[in-house]
């Protein structure tokens, strides 16, 4: 009889794969690559990204001219960083969670400096892991101003 290899050697497998994956978004994300981020996606991703509105459907997730005018907002690479990165992975499912930091300088010469949360929902489909669901977020203050908290790093 042969050896089965053991589920947690999948799974090993399926997050090493994921965690490749992250790092291919916040990649395409550097060089600005709609092609790249628009094939990390199932056909049917959906958001809950920073900018409105409250969520964002496939249409708007996979339209290569609203990510390509977002890239162009910047000037130069958008730096991105992850950190603290998990997996969880359940058979064809998993998701992903870190804290992540986008620099760069934007056209009208603002420069920005993010720690955001990131959260990811994926699926395997034909044998390779694909982004469903993003959420990134940013706390805010409760002390009744609702200002954004985003001076804050870990």
């Amino acid at each position: 009889m042969l050896d089965q290899p053991s589920p947690h050697d999948h799974r090993a497998a399926d997050e090493a794969a994921i965690r490749s994956l992250v790092e291919q978004r916040a990649d395409a994300t550097r060089r600005h690559d709609v092609d790249a981020t628009i094939a990390l996606y199932t056909a049917d991703v959906v958001g809950f990204e920073l900018p409105p509105p409250l969520a964002q459907g496939p249409a708007q997730m996979r339209d290569a001219a609203q990510i390509r005018e977002w890239f162009s907002t910047w000037d130069g690479p958008i730096l991105w960083d992850t950190r603290d990165l998990r997996v969880v992975v359940g058979g064809d499912v998993a998701y992903a969670h870190a804290l992540d930091n986008m620099r760069g300088t934007k056209k009208t010469g603002e420069k920005v400096d993010l720690w955001l949360r990131s959260t990811i929902g994926l699926r395997r489909e034909h044998g390779a892991w694909k982004i469903a669901h993003t959420h990134s977020s940013v706390p805010f203050y409760m002390d009744g101003s609702l200002r954004a908290a985003v001076d804050l790093t870990p």
